[in-house]
Formats: structure tokens, C-alpha cells, sequence
């Protein structure tokens, strides 16, 4: 046995932890760096919508829309706020266009007001909501940013008979779309057809927290799911008919996406089939051009009624998928019949200052990799991924390092994406700036720019510095 005096022995400890300080253990060599970056032409950007940032909802012939209706209804909203003046970003574009710039993106995804174009749903368009989308779209390609046009997030013109429980809204809707291909494709290459399928349809026509904010029965709110599909799928033949040659055609779509426990077969493989079957009523019927028999069997007498053709449109070929994502589903394999069982979420679930909005970076990864691996498509985005925080405003600086953190660790997962191969070109972070929240009202901020409400003034927080940071090096800081 060698002896060792203390000499000795300090000179060890103190070699070790020098080593330590730089980069390992004594003796052995330092592990190259894992490479974090992007490839060249990954696209970074960030997505708002016209309700929630345009405000100037009685300027230049804009029809009410169900979200003026449902946010003037007293106790419909948190604080009983409203988008009447929202970021007041209908007259103060140029502006955000320049926040934009100085992140460094290439692109912006951005939301049409249907109701500034027909104000009544169909009819004659109003030139002066054209007029102002081309000065925002022209305004975005002089400062050298490609815009990436959504055509519904969730704002439809009041004056609709039924709103989405009229089969007929989603013909007006195509109508509207196909209009404003024609419009704007001379500079618009990529148009996103609707936002959030379950949301504009759930939530606003089952749960009944958003606009119009009705609890129907099962049997009818599966009849709204199929007119908002159905209005997607006669909306992309409608953009097709109209849009100039090269136009690409995509969906933004929050699908819940299911996350294995664990990196093993039988987990991953149940992880799958949930997210196809769980998804059944939206993206699924969009990608396979049908209902499932899982999702028919399992709602029987109230599964919704299919006219001749409608299938047909619902699974008209996409250019590209998008996806929304924020929290995840767990899933694990399971006996039962269906093979899987999704574990609740429970009150010591980390999440961020949502309730809804459980904080699980995996889900990153496994949404890309899941409606790859299933549908195939040849191009997907992240047309959403961000998070709500406080947002204390101290000595003129926000540091929301909960939102670094949070940003930081999806990023992360939408990198490990593409690294192995799936096909993920861009990423749109929500938000540029703070807003109106929907039935939050104003209490919740998403935006990486604070907007004191009041004077409309716009603050970098420490997550732009951060974003910033991560577009110059096109990598993960």
C-alpha cells in the first residue's frame, strides 16, 4: 500500500479541483462542448393576433366580432377587460415592426380580423381593412421580415347567423380566405388557415370559456368541431383557387400532445397512439381525411354529421404543419383496451402563472417527433411556445428569468428535434408583446415586450435580450 502525506494529498485535491474549475476531473481530457446551434436557414420569429394587440375596434368600418360581444358582457373576462384598445398596435405597427427588427427575426406570424374585410361575414370586402393589412405587410418586408399570415384566431364577425354551430360560417369563412389570397400572395408566401381548433370550438362551445361561451351537448359541440375542420379544409381549397403560384398552405394547430414517462418502447409507442387518437375530432381527421373509428365508436349517437364531400375538403393536402405548444400530457402503457392511460396533472405540477399552462419541456420534442412519425409532413414550424410570468416592472427593467428558464429548456427540446432529423424550419414565439389574454383579460402577460397599458409604452424584458441573443448565434444561449 502507498502512503501518502498530507502534502500529497492536498496537492491531489487541490489539481482535482482545479481541473473541476475548468471543465473535468483531473487527468482526463475536457468533453467537447454539445453543439446547441440551428441550422442556417432555420427560421426565428414571433406570432401575436389581431384581437389581441390591434384595438381600434370602431375605426375604418370593422364589424363587431364575437370577442367584442362576449368581453362587453359583464363578468365574461377577468376585470371585465376588453380589446377595444388592446396594444393599440393597429396604429402603432410600424412600431412593433421595429421591435422586431431589433430581435433580429427573419419572420413574423401575424392574424387577419376577418370583420375588417366582410364586417358583416360576407358581402361587399371594406378596402380600408384591406388597405391596412398591405401597409402592415408592406411595412414587415421593407425591414427585410417575411410575415406568415394566420386567417382566424378565434375573432369572427358578430353579424354571423350561429356563429360555429352554422354549418354555413365555414363557407363564409373559405369565402373570406380565399378572398385575401388573392389579396395579399403577391407578398405572402406562407398562410396559416385557422389557430387552435379546440379552442375557438371547446372552449368557446363546450366548456364555454371563451366567445360565445356556451355549454352545449355533446351531439352539438361535436357538430361545431366538424364546421371548424370543415371551414379549415374549405379554406385551403379556397386559398389554392386564389392565392399566386408557390403559395404555401399550413394549419396552426394546438394538438395535445401526449409524453411518454419514460424513453422505453412500450411508453413511447403508447405515447403515440394517444396523441392520433386523442386528437381524432381535429388534426387527425385533417392529416387521414377521416374519423377514426376509436373517435366514432367512442361518441356513437352524437359523432357528427357528415355531408358528401366534407371529408374530401377536411383532408385537402397541406404544405406544411404547424403546432402550438406549450403543456404537456403523460401518458403511460397500459393493459386497458385503449393501451394507454394519461396521468392528471396534480397541484405540485411545476407550472407557470396560467394554471393550464404545466410546465413539461419534453413536449417539445415529442410533438414534433409524434405528427412527424404520423403524418409525414414534409415541413413543420412551432407557430407557438411561450409563457406566462409576473412581470414585476422594478427600476424600468423586467427580469423574467422564469421565462428564460422556461423558453430556454423548450428551445432545447425543439433543437433535439431537429438534430435528429425531423423536418422543423422555424420557430414563432409567443408573444412579442403582452396583451389582451382572452378570458384572462389583461392579468396574465405573455409578451417578451412589456406594454404598460395605460401609455402604451413598450419595455424590452430580459427574455428579448435573451432572444435576441439566441437569433444573432442561431443558438441556444
Amino acid at each position: 500500500m502507498t502512503e501518502f502525506s498530507r502534502r500529497d494529498i492536498g496537492k491531489i485535491l487541490g489539481s482535482a479541483s482545479t481541473a473541476a474549475i475548468v471543465g473535468g476531473p483531473a487527468g482526463l481530457a475536457k468533453a467537447a462542448p454539445t453543439d446547441l446551434s440551428f441550422p442556417k436557414d432555420f427560421r426565428w420569429g414571433c406570432a401575436t393576433a389581431a384581437y389581441q394587440i390591434e384595438g381600434a375596434v370602431n375605426e375604418d368600418g370593422r364589424g363587431p366580432t364575437n370577442w367584442d360581444v362576449f368581453s362587453h358582457t359583464p363578468g365574461k373576462v377577468f376585470g371585465n377587460d376588453n380589446g377595444d384598445v388592446a396594444t393599440d398596435s393597429y396604429h402603432r405597427y410600424a412600431e412593433d415592426t421595429q421591435l422586431l427588427k431589433n430581435l433580429g427575426v427573419s419572420s413574423y406570424r401575424l392574424s387577419l380580423a376577418w370583420s375588417r374585410i366582410f364586417p358583416t361575414g360576407r358581402g361587399k370586402p371594406n378596402q380600408k381593412g384591406v388597405d391596412h393589412y398591405n401597409r402592415v405587410l408592406d411595412n414587415l418586408l421593407e425591414n427585410g421580415i417575411e410575415p406568415y399570415v394566420t386567417m382566424f384566431h378565434w375573432d369572427y364577425p358578430a353579424a354571423l347567423p350561429g356563429g360555429w354551430q352554422n354549418r354555413d360560417t365555414s363557407k363564409a369563412f373559405a369565402e373570406y380566405a380565399g378572398y385575401m389570397a388573392g389579396q395579399i400572395t403577391d407578398r405572402v408566401k406562407n398562410i396559416m388557415t385557422v389557430n387552435e381548433l379546440r379552442c375557438f370550438t371547446d372552449l368557446s362551445y363546450k366548456v364555454g370559456i371563451h366567445a360565445p361561451g356556451m355549454k352545449l351537448p355533446d351531439a352539438e359541440a361535436n357538430q361545431v368541431r366538424h364546421n371548424g375542420v370543415l371551414a379549415h379544409g374549405l379554406s385551403v381549397q379556397a386559398i389554392r383557387a386564389h392565392a399566386k403560384p408557390g403559395t404555401k398552405v399550413g394549419i396552426a394547430d394546438n394538438t395535445v400532445i401526449h409524453v411518454p414517462v419514460m424513453e422505453t418502447p412500450e411508453h413511447v409507442a403508447a405515447a403515440q397512439k394517444a396523441t392520433r387518437v386523442n386528437n381524432a375530432m381535429f388534426l387527425t381527421a385533417i392529416m387521414e381525411g377521416r374519423y377514426i373509428d376509436e373517435y366514432l365508436t367512442q361518441e356513437g349517437a352524437n359523432a357528427p354529421k357528415v355531408q358528401a364531400g366534407d371529408m374530401e375538403a377536411i383532408g385537402s393536402p397541406l404544405d406544411f404543419v404547424a403546432l402550438n405548444i406549450y403543456a404537456p400530457e403523460w401518458v403511460r402503457a397500459d393493459d386497458s383496451p385503449r393501451g394507454f392511460a394519461v396521468i392528471p396533472h396534480i397541484p405540485s405540477s411545476p407550472r407557470m402563472a396560467s394554471p393550464w399552462l404545466i410546465v413539461g419541456p419534453e413536449v417539445g420534442y415529442w410533438g414534433v417527433r409524434q405528427v412527424s412519425e404520423l403524418w409525414k409532413p414534409n415541413v413543420m414550424y412551432i407557430s407557438e411556445n411561450g409563457a406566462s410570468a409576473d412581470d414585476p416592472l422594478t427600476n424600468g427593467r423586467v427580469d423574467d428569468a422564469d421565462r428564460v428558464m422556461y423558453l430556454r429548456n423548450y428551445v432545447g427540446q425543439f433543437h433535439r428535434a431537429v438534430a435528429e432529423g425531423y423536418p422543423l424550419k422555424g420557430y414563432f414565439l409567443w408573444s412579442l408583446l403582452d396583451n389582451f389574454e382572452w378570458a384572462d383579460g389583461y392579468s396574465k402577460r405573455f409578451g417578451i415586450h412589456y406594454v404598460d397599458f395605460k401609455t402604451q409604452q413598450r419595455i424590452p424584458k430580459l427574455s428579448a435580450a435573451w432572444y435576441k441573443e439566441v437569433i444573432r448565434n442561431n443558438r441556444i444561449v
